[in-house]
């Protein structure tokens, strides 16, 4: 049974180990590729710190799937009154788990939270494989990667 939830502080170790599952294969790096520690350590500092959303699907005790929502705020303007804007990134399923909604249901997840969070924009940026989905969802291609605008 697949199940996803926002992770938490004791999730944190899991959450690395998805993201640089997620690094390795969207960039092509083999299973031996070494991060810097600067990546390490920021990246721990970021998932402690930082003003952030990730989820984590689970098929039992096995984590198979993550995304995560990053927020920033900037100085309001009309379209964008509360300044509030987000950014999703790492969205990741094994090959094993794929084509079963699961990336769908972790998107999902992250839109809600940043309406509730009253973000007025999300943007990512989305390979090949990714646009279909996020074209489902709402998202547009932009100049910079894909948007939705949640105003």
């Amino acid at each position: 049974m697949i199940r996803i939830r926002r992770a938490v502080p004791s999730d944190l170790e899991t959450v690395l180990q998805m993201r640089y599952e997620t690094m390795r294969t969207v960039c092509g790096f083999t299973q031996e590729h070494e991060f810097s520690e600067v990546f390490y350590t920021e990246s721990e500092r970021y998932f402690r710190q930082g003003d952030q959303v990730t989820v984590l699907a689970w098929d039992g005790e096995t984590a198979i799937g993550c995304a995560s929502i990053c927020y920033i705020s900037v100085m309001p303007t009309f379209s964008h009154p509360s300044g509030k804007r987000a950014h999703i990134m790492n969205v990741y399923v094994r090959d094993s788990h794929r084509r079963q909604g699961i990336a769908r249901s972790m998107l999902e997840q992250l839109i809600m939270d940043a309406r509730q969070r009253c973000a007025t924009q999300i943007t990512l940026d989305a390979t090949p494989v990714g646009r279909p989905l996020y074209e489902s969802l709402g998202f547009e291609v932009s100049e910079e990667g894909m948007v939705i605008n949640l105003t």
